[in-house]
């Protein structure tokens, strides 16, 4: 005999789980009671929302499931930014939730919340575990649910009699699971994969377009494999950023309405798309009736509800990632000529170089430049969103898969810090920076008190302009500069920082920058860097709303 909290504790134990991150409440204390005792160790976060950024966080950089842990009504609903964020990205999180007993669901009791109802459009699954006895089978199918095919959050809710409750039998847990109307494809079909090779075989001017599936599938050794066996130049999006080397000849770095000049040139003039782990994103394409308009287009996705979806495609491959590649190389015959076409790509990199104003003052680019150098490609970088996200996916050389860790989809504020600290403990060999905007750190800067009471050595690198910097940005170009509500008052953020017992530096003049990270990156324990940037600096290549991609602002022109 043994309660529903023990059964829960002992199937994450079964499921490999070694952290949880979570927030304590009054119908999850039976759970709480269990870790105590247990191997599992949990992260006492500040806020829920950090709990589920952490997790994900962790996911990403580890490949593994991230959990995450709140009480019902509010702590749940807490959550779910954090697993909206992860849902856009396809990053596997497990989220369990306490619920009020289950007599008296839907009876608006104190604190109740119908999490799997409001979850329901952001969770790739969610469950109501109302018997104890299927715990075990419950939380086995959220681990594969989450993990496979196209990754995402699954939630578990769980009534505190539930948790209470006795277990006087359970069934036997399944080695696999096989569930019902769930059968993800894997291997891609041969005569798609045939027909590729032959689109791939008479191009003239292939290029290769990667996202995040490259990096979740753990293909990046194939896709380089792939882009240096076919000759063919490659563009990554946002999330694919370090699935192959940043300075590897035939990387274009990223595209879209941030995207580098070579790259979007690139896509606009080639005869072959080649799109790999990609969904066609808005962010990506700008205006879609332009994107890639005179190119054959192969799409490589495991989820077939992506293919099509944005952008007519003329070969369609279901499969994972890194069994389709595996699948188009050994049966790669002949390769196009691409000598010419990856000529004029390397003119286009020469002539428009990624390129800010250097004139002594101290600009964010030149701030992430200094990391990139630093760190050379050693550690990992999570950002939080807005210019800080754009600057560092610019300007920072990422040569390693899982390494780069941001929120793409939802765009959440608030997101890189916790996100860091489930890093950190994902990959605790790794120094791990994370690189805020003044307004994205101050959402949730109360968990300067978790990285100070667990001694976290995640380093926070502040771009400070004091606006809510991408905002200002679109004001500042398309509203004539009419400041409506963007501008924030200075913050001392080496004080606050110093309140939890944690050191900072605040970093004014360009000849101290790469002191200043030095200092943070050699010091034990967390750290807070405050750059005192421009106010006004731009990022730039953008594509203005509903432009093509080609047709970018704030550079030179073709």
């Amino acid at each position: 005999m043994k309660t529903g909290a023990r059964t829960l504790i002992e199937a994450l134990q079964r499921e490999g789980v070694d952290t949880i991150f979570g927030y304590p409440g009054g119908v999850v204390l039976p759970i709480y009671d269990e870790l105590y005792d247990s191997s599992i160790r949990h992260i006492l976060v500040r806020h829920e929302q950090a709990a589920a950024h952490a997790a994900d966080g962790y996911a990403r950089a580890s490949g593994r499931v991230g959990v995450c842990l709140a009480t019902s009504g509010p702590g749940a609903c807490n959550l779910v930014t954090g697993i909206a964020t992860a849902y856009m990205d396809s990053i596997p999180v497990v989220a369990l939730t306490g619920q009020v007993p289950t007599a008296l669901l839907g009876n608006d009791a104190f604190q109740e919340s119908d999490i799997t109802g409001i979850t329901l459009p952001v969770t790739k699954h969610n469950y109501l575990v109302k018997d104890a006895a299927d715990i075990d089978r419950v939380v086995r199918e959220a681990f594969y649910i989450a993990r496979t095919g196209r990754p995402g959050p699954v939630l578990v809710d769980l009534p505190k009699d539930v948790s209470t409750s006795e277990v006087k039998s359970t069934k036997a847990v399944p080695e696999t699971v096989s569930l019902r109307g769930y059968q993800p494809t894997y291997e891609g079909h041969v005569r798609q994969i045939d027909k590729a090779l032959d689109l791939i075989a008479g191009a003239q001017r292939p290029l290769v377009y990667a996202g995040g599936g490259v990096v979740l599938s753990g293909a990046s050794a194939e896709l380089l494999e792939f882009v240096e066996t076919a000759a063919v130049p490659v563009t990554t999006t946002l999330m694919g950023l370090g699935a192959v080397p940043g300075d590897h000849p035939l990387c274009l770095g990223m595209l879209g309405m941030h995207g580098t000049q070579s790259a979007n040139y690139a896509v606009t003039e080639c005869d072959l798309l080649i799109a790999v782990g990609v969904r066609f994103d808005d962010r990506v394409t700008g205006k879609i009736e332009t994107f890639a308009p005179n190119a054959a287009v192969i799409h490589i996705d495991i989820d077939p509800a992506e293919i099509g979806k944005n952008k007519l495609v003329n070969v369609p491959i279901v499969g994972d990632v890194k069994a389709v590649l595996r699948a188009l190389l050994r049966r790669m015959q002949k390769r196009g000529d691409t000598a010419n076409w990856v000529s004029r790509i390397n003119a286009w990199k020469t002539q428009f170089p990624l390129s800010y104003r250097n004139d002594g003052h101290l600009r964010p680019q030149y701030v992430v430049e200094q990391l990139s150098d630093i760190l050379k490609g050693e550690g990992i970088v999570v950002s939080e969103v807005g210019q800080n996200q754009m600057w560092t996916a610019l300007y920072y050389c990422f040569k390693k898969p899982r390494t780069w860790i941001t929120s793409g989809g939802l765009g959440t504020m608030g997101y890189g810090f916790p996100a860091a600290i489930g890093a950190h403990y994902a990959r605790p060999d790794m120094p791990v920076v994370d690189i805020a905007g003044d307004g994205s750190f101050q959402m949730n800067i109360q968990e300067l008190g978790t990285v100070a009471q667990y001694d976290i050595p995640v380093k926070v690198v502040v771009l400070n302009n004091m606006y809510l910097g991408m905002v200002r940005q679109w004001q500042e170009l398309f509203y004539d500069r009419r400041y409506s509500y963007t501008e924030l008052p200075p913050v001392d953020f080496v004080k606050i920082a110093n309140a939890y017992g944690i050191e900072g530096i605040t970093v004014t003049e360009k000849d101290r920058v790469r002191e200043a990270l030095e200092t943070a990156l050699a010091t034990d324990g967390p750290f807070v860097l405050d750059f005192r940037v421009e106010r006004e600096e731009n990022v730039f290549p953008m594509v203005p709303a509903g432009a093509a991609i080609n047709e970018m602002i704030g550079v030179r022109q073709q």
